[in-house]
């Protein structure tokens, strides 16, 4: 019982207690007397909604310079989604090369027939093989190929 009579008290903030708000708190409040305010009050006031040219002009600055960064923000952004993009498309396009790359070599060395070579080479052509003293041996000296500048030597 205690503590509904406490829900339906004032505070010390003018604030009621509840979820309702009582009609006579309402009337009340609109039927109080009109307090003039204090000339110095509506002087500070007066000033303090003034605002000078200068801090309207630096507050525009402001304002310009925000816009001008998002605006650059949101550009940057859309250019990283476009190459993002761009570099995706690449990197599938360049998977699908890879693969017809690796199919195609597949296929070129699946068609190499190196018994049908080596006979048509023999028979053919009249190759042979070459003999223990036809075969010469050339330091390479470290390097992958040999470039031939002049005979070689008989021996």
């Amino acid at each position: 019982m205690a503590t509904q009579t406490n829900t339906a008290r004032r505070t010390d903030a003018g604030f009621v207690r509840g979820n309702t708000v009582r009609k006579e708190d309402l009337i009340r409040e609109m039927n109080k007397p009109y307090k003039p305010v204090d000339v110095r009050v509506a002087k500070n006031r007066a000033r303090a909604k003034k605002m000078s040219p200068g801090y309207v002009l630096f507050l525009a600055g402001a304002v310009t310079m925000v816009c001008f960064m998002l605006i650059s923000y949101i550009k940057m952004q859309a250019e990283l989604t476009v190459s993002i993009k761009r570099v995706a498309y690449l990197k599938t396009e360049l998977n699908n090369l890879k693969l017809s790359n690796d199919e195609e070599l597949e296929r070129i060395e699946s068609s190499i027939n190196l018994e049908e070579i080596k006979q048509i080479a023999v028979e053919e052509l009249g190759m042979s093989y070459a003999k223990a003293g036809q075969v010469v041996t050339i330091s390479d000296e470290g390097s992958d190929y040999v470039r031939q500048l002049r005979d070689l030597p008989n021996e």
